[in-house]
């Protein structure tokens, strides 16, 4: 997906700068681990460390294609804010958060950078607004160069 003149070259630079966070964080936490083999981890630890390793390729990807990976930092505000409200919050207001909750709770805070630097009308008129591509056999004619 190109960059779009409507969009600032500040803009797609805290794009990036955002894909840079994800890939530096995760690179520190948890490629260590993948790379050692943890043998103890259990399955949804191991599944938990995969799925963010994959998460980590994806994002630098997004430093250099800022806008054609934006739905992973979408994903991630998603989650995080998800796991908040249905899990952290609910705890929370219980007085029943325990210190790795807190811990948890406090990484997940931090997506707020992403409301930020999200390209928000950017995304309503690329997902919310544009027409959905097709189901069919029939390639949209924007699409056609793709195919070759």
């Amino acid at each position: 997906m190109p960059a779009r003149a409507d969009l600032s070259l500040p803009r797609l630079m805290a794009l990036r700068a955002g894909y840079l966070l994800v890939v530096v964080g995760l690179g520190a936490v948890v490629w260590p681990g993948i790379i050692q083999r943890a043998p103890t981890w259990d399955l949804m630890h191991g599944v938990e460390a995969c799925m963010l390793g994959a998460f980590s390729v994806l994002a630098a990807v997004g430093l250099l294609r800022p806008l054609g990976m934006l739905p992973i930092l979408l994903w991630e505000l998603a989650w995080k804010t998800l796991w908040l409200t249905a899990v952290a919050l609910p705890r929370w207001l219980s007085h029943t958060l325990d210190p790795a909750m807190a811990e948890t709770a406090g990484e997940c805070l931090m997506a707020v950078v992403f409301v930020v630097i999200i390209p928000w009308p950017y995304v309503v008129r690329t997902y919310v607004l544009a027409p959905a591509e097709t189901w069919g056999r029939r390639a949209r004619p924007d699409l056609a160069a793709d195919r070759t």
